[in-house]
């Protein structure tokens, strides 16, 4: 088999296990149809020298090399750069002695690992590829600055054998910042397998509304969730909202509803979940909710459709792309009364959607589609470079 390493700028690490996941994700959907090692370096001001830790998760060999770095501010971001690579190099060294050559590298959100890549293709002539998660290319986001880094970007990019964002609008977004190559191709986010078995729901007094979120209000909008489920209670009262996640603006966003006298009456958190019981709750619910006024490809859009739930969403990022009138609606962006209008009339509708249909368009998702779709364009990929030699 094909051996593939993985470079990402985030990754589920010891001090948090759910940063870039859908990266892990992505991995282990490939991983039935290659060997999958992940290399990643992760700056750690606890420790005085560099560490390598090892471990399996699944099929795939994850190798973290955790890197000190200086504490004074003036040399701290050049002392961070410098040990980075550093970091690589040593890793890259074991994952050589241990892993074996890779034939293909697979570089996961720019701009910093995929220098890791472009040095490996200049130094090793190992190909590599490109995913591409990251919402700051969209002008509204307005966060893809600086001459260096968008030079280094536009290099790395060109140099890809196939640049695989996770959806249409980042690709036009990438395109739109000048960073061309002739072979762009979208891959959808992964959504684990038991989202996707059909389990009887419970029954309930209420109709339930779901919302999971990371609890960025300033992305995420949760209060403008809030607000609105506010004004709904005023007019009815056969509803409930149900939050699941955690974040930076959690306990505000909860005391906010607690003036609102909304919690545990209507609104209920139910704080950090597994992804298995975040499919749970999504069962036991009858549609989904998202108010953001940025996105990318939401994750818990796929999540909540593999479920067979209607959604209601703004229309950010690729969400035009995934709901239609068929699996659900789309309000503008930060449009409070458009927004009370979907909830108001999808609580009284919700049962015209056909689950099964929602839950078999959601198949494009699933770990076995996505992870057959990656390792065609390994293949492609390996055989051109093949051809060329």
């Amino acid at each position: 088999m094909k051996k593939v390493l993985f470079f990402s700028a985030w990754y589920p690490n010891r001090y948090d296990a759910m940063a870039g996941l859908f990266v892990r994700k992505h991995a282990e959907a490939v991983s039935h149809f290659a060997n999958i090692c992940v290399l990643f370096p992760c700056a750690d001001n606890t420790v005085k020298d560099f560490e390598i830790i090892t471990q399996q998760t699944g099929k795939i060999t994850e190798v973290y090399v955790y890197y000190p770095f200086t504490k004074w501010w003036g040399l701290r971001k050049f002392s961070k750069a410098i040990n980075y690579f550093r970091a690589f190099l040593k890793g890259y060294k074991f994952v050589n002695e241990n892993f074996g050559r890779p034939d293909i590298t697979h570089t996961n959100v720019l701009t910093r690992s995929g220098f890791l890549s472009y040095f490996l293709l200049k130094t090793r002539h190992i190909p590599y590829v490109i995913t591409e998660h990251w919402s700051r290319y969209f002008r509204e986001r307005n966060s893809y600055k600086g001459f260096v880094r968008k030079r280094i970007t536009e290099i790395i990019v060109r140099n890809a054998k196939c640049v695989m964002p996770v959806s249409l609008s980042l690709e036009q977004a990438m395109k739109d910042c000048n960073l061309h190559n002739d072979n762009y191709c979208v891959v959808c986010n992964v959504v684990d397998d038991f989202f996707f078995v059909d389990d009887t729901q419970s029954q309930r007094k209420r109709k339930r509304i779901i919302h999971v979120s990371c609890f960025d209000d300033s992305v995420k909008n949760i209060s403008g969730i809030i607000n609105v489920v506010y004004e709904l209670s005023k007019v009815r009262s056969d509803f409930e909202l149900i939050v699941i996640g955690t974040g930076p603006d959690y306990n505000d966003i909860v005391e906010k509803t607690s003036r609102l006298g909304l919690l545990d009456s209507v609104v209920y958190f139910l704080g950090e979940q597994t992804p298995f019981h975040v499919s749970e709750r999504m069962k036991q619910s009858d549609f989904f909710v998202l108010f953001s006024k940025a996105e990318n490809a939401p994750v818990v859009i796929s999540e909540a459709l593999a479920c067979g739930l209607p959604v209601i969403s703004s229309s950010v990022g690729a969400v035009p792309q995934m709901v239609a009138p068929e699996n659900g609606l789309i309000v503008p962006i930060g449009d409070d009364a458009a927004f009370f209008d979907a909830i108001n009339w999808m609580l009284d509708h919700f049962q015209l959607y056909k689950k099964d249909l929602i839950r078999d368009s959601a198949k494009c998702y699933s770990f076995e589609n996505v992870g057959k779709q990656i390792n065609s364009i390994y293949d492609q990929v390996l055989q051109d470079s093949m051809v060329r030699s």
